[in-house]
């Protein structure tokens, strides 16, 4: 699956200055709508975490969790999930249990969604 990715940090800033936030335990989210048919996805993790290799080791299973969640998310959002320090040493599904916990917090899955 494609992953429409922001890269750019004039789209991080208004993210984070304009949008709604919701901190878990390993992970922090920020949305905001953008008036497109499509979610766009930004992933961050700080150089707290560790060296390049665990930082992309986060990030890879932070996007895993994004793509396989994907279907039953609301569509039309900016998306920054950033990692933080226990993600390095979370199991996946605990990572993705955080995930969903603050999807339906924030409203934002599917009603179609069953759980």
């Amino acid at each position: 699956m494609k992953i429409i990715s922001i890269n750019k940090n004039r789209d991080f800033k208004k993210i984070y200055v304009r949008g709604k936030s919701f901190a878990e335990t390993f992970l922090v989210m920020y949305f905001i709508k953008n008036n497109l048919k499509i979610n766009r996805l930004g992933i961050t993790v700080s150089k707290k975490i560790g060296n390049s290799v665990k930082r992309n080791r986060v990030k890879r299973r932070i996007k895993a969790v994004y793509i396989l969640n994907s279907n039953n998310i609301k569509v039309g959002y900016d998306i920054v999930l950033i990692g933080r320090n226990k993600t390095n040493t979370a199991k996946f599904s605990e990572i993705e249990k955080c995930f969903w916990h603050i999807l339906k917090r924030n409203n934002l899955f599917l009603e179609k969604m069953v759980n």
